[in-house]
């Protein structure tokens, strides 16, 4: 099974090359970084380039495309950057699968593309998204892609599986998300300023979105499916759990109580479709950061 993953050297590419060598998969990378992190195929290359068709190889079981500006930071106020990675990249990435008779091209997209969540509300893959209502250019370009291969996929396209991370953390260098950056702070004793303690996200662990990629590998016909965890963590949560696992006492100050944001996407699909079932919960993803903070 040869099996081409596009964003190898990302931190979610990193940890499912790892797991596919582990696994005996055939594994091709494609990044822009000069050196790779570990032993397997890699070659440098822009997703957007036109030679990227001469190193995919004939019949490849799977393209997982992960390479993207794959935050909001990185995409706001840059709308051409943004698509023309996001969108443009993905396109020349499905016109290459096309040629090469790619068997499933498997797209990594974002609970992002949900807007509007009222409350502790639950949407799923039937929720019917408003273009209209979605403010950021990262989520925007998601969107636009995800319609790009649905449009492709009733014109003969391969198998396509989409996925909408939820927010994932683990030991990632640089910005992380809520979880790494509370638990930092907690290790550390610094005080935490929060708009609200009652903020919620569903948080997946980056080895349970690798779990969930990997059960998705010959999913037939068209899905989309969210990969996030099994419940709303607030951040008064992340903070209690943090301070019993540091054993610390940290202050904590609240600039907006009363507004907590809270997105709360349904993984049951994933459990149906995939088998899927996140096995890390919070408690035991902070200790696994522990050393790593």
């Amino acid at each position: 099974m040869m099996i081409v993953v596009t964003g190898s050297e990302s931190f979610v590419g990193r940890e499912l090359i790892k797991q596919l060598l582990e696994q005996k998969k055939e594994v091709i990378g494609i990044d822009l970084v000069n050196e790779k992190s570990q032993n397997y195929e890699y070659i440098k290359m822009d997703i957007c380039s036109n030679s990227i068709t001469d190193i995919i190889p004939n019949n490849a079981e799977a393209i997982i495309h992960l390479a993207a500006l794959s935050t909001d930071p990185l995409c706001k106020g840059k709308a051409y950057n943004c698509f023309n990675t996001n969108v443009m990249g993905t396109l020349n990435l499905m016109n290459t699968a096309m040629k090469k008779n790619v068997k499933q091209f498997i797209f990594a997209s974002s609970e992002w593309v949900y807007s509007g969540f009222i409350y502790n509300e639950e949407k799923n893959e039937e929720t019917i998204i408003d273009i209209s209502k979605i403010s950021s250019e990262y989520a925007l370009s998601k969107i636009v892609s995800e319609t790009n291969l649905r449009q492709q996929y009733t014109l003969g396209f391969c198998d396509i599986t989409i996925l909408r991370f939820g927010i994932i953390y683990g030991k990632k260098n640089g910005n992380g998300s809520a979880v790494e950056s509370i638990a930092r702070k907690v290790k550390n004793g610094e005080k935490i300023t929060i708009g609200s303690l009652k903020t919620g996200r569903r948080f997946i662990h980056v080895k349970d979105i690798i779990k969930g990629i990997i059960l998705s590998l010959g999913l037939e016909n068209f899905n989309i499916i969210n990969l996030s965890g099994d419940k709303v963590n607030t951040l008064e949560e992340i903070i209690e759990a943090s301070q019993r696992i540091f054993h610390k006492k940290i202050e904590v100050a609240e600039t907006d109580p009363n507004n907590p944001n809270i997105r709360n996407p349904s993984n049951r699909k994933a459990k149906k479709i995939i088998n899927w079932e996140p096995e890390i919960d919070l408690e035991q993803g902070i200790k696994d950061l522990e050393s790593f903070l």
